[in-house]
């Protein structure tokens, strides 16, 4: 199976390079799909280096300025479909994901529509170092989005996730107008009305390694919003939900 990941990216060139050093030496086959928003700091320069060191694995777009993360990855799947991706994975540049844990999603997706790589379930953890008001945060917010949304996925806001090509097709991503990390809720509500099976596997959520966090006040407002935005926007695909 042809597997391609999409990895946004903005001000990584800390991470870039590393993390596709560290994808590229598990034993499977993986190709990567690199979609920059015009970073400054060169991550963009990189990241071509980077498919001429690897023909053929690598692919860059780069866009014109921060567009924003959900717009990133619609265009980022769009392109994997169109090239042959039968797997199209998601995936953070900057080490809070756990590489290893890749095959895990691979192997898991033969028995799903979808696959996350989850926090909350048994056996996932967000990172020691982090603070308990931060953990606090998140754990909210994952339960809000899914207590508003009626979702069973236990971990609705991770971006860790492997999609199969069937799957992402099926979807209307031209709707999907998300940015911040509710683009995670909104694509998890939407294939769960469509009646898609997901099945989430534990991991560890380490902080970032280098850089700086994109997280702000704004991209949390807007998932808090959007939570209640989501509940009128597809109300056409309820009558097809299956689980």
């Amino acid at each position: 199976m042809n597997t391609t990941f999409v990895i946004p990216t903005y001000n990584e060139a800390e991470n870039i390079q590393k993390l596709v050093q560290a994808v590229f030496s598990l034993p499977v086959a993986i190709n990567l799909l690199i979609v920059d928003d015009n970073s400054p700091d060169g991550t963009g320069e990189i990241a071509e280096q980077l498919k001429r060191d690897h023909p053929g694995r690598i692919q860059v777009v780069h866009r014109k300025g921060k567009l924003g993360l959900g717009s990133a990855y619609i265009l980022g799947f769009r392109q994997a479909i169109q090239e042959g991706a039968d797997f199209i994975g998601q995936m953070d540049a900057d080490f809070s994901h756990p590489i290893d844990k890749i095959q895990v999603l691979m192997s898991t997706l033969e028995n799903c529509d979808f696959v996350i790589g989850s926090r909350y379930v048994t056996g996932g953890k967000l990172d020691d170092n982090w603070p308990f008001w931060r953990k606090w945060l998140s754990g909210f917010g994952n339960f809000y989005a899914r207590t508003i949304l009626g979702l069973k996925i236990q971990d609705v806001t991770g971006g860790f996730r492997l999609w199969r090509k069937e799957t992402l097709s099926a979807m209307p991503l031209e709707r999907v107008k998300s940015n911040g990390y509710i683009f995670q809720v909104e694509m998890s509500y939407v294939a769960t009305l469509l009646g898609f099976q997901c099945l989430e596997t534990p991991i560890y959520f380490a902080d970032r390694r280098w850089g700086q966090s994109k997280m702000s006040l704004r991209i949390q407002l807007e998932a808090a919003y959007r939570t209640w935005l989501l509940l009128g926007l597809y109300t056409d695909l309820k009558n097809k939900r299956t689980i």
